[in-house]
């Protein structure tokens, strides 16, 4: 499913206009990045929750060479699926 599905289903579930629930959804995914910047832990009970993991420096090798290098610490978006999440993909 793409944005454009989800819009769909959205408006017909709804009853609002396609261009309606597509400013829904980019509000939606705006509301999200920004919490998730400022450090946030975002939960939709049920669904899941996003947060911000810190990952340490760790060594590696590149698969072409073979060579070893060094992966920089970084920070990455973590989702965890809510339990009724869980149990519909079951």
């Amino acid at each position: 499913m793409n944005k454009s599905d989800l819009v769909q289903v959205i408006s017909r579930e709804t009853g609002i206009t396609n261009k309606d629930a597509g400013i829904a959804i980019d509000a939606f995914v705006e509301a999200v990045k920004k919490g998730l910047k400022k450090g946030e832990h975002i939960s939709l009970v049920g669904f899941g929750s996003w947060e911000v993991k810190a990952r340490a420096k760790r060594n590696g090798v590149n698969p072409q060479t073979g060579k070893k290098i060094v992966i920089p610490a970084r920070k990455v978006v973590k989702f965890n699926p809510g339990k009724d999440l869980k149990d519909k993909v079951k």
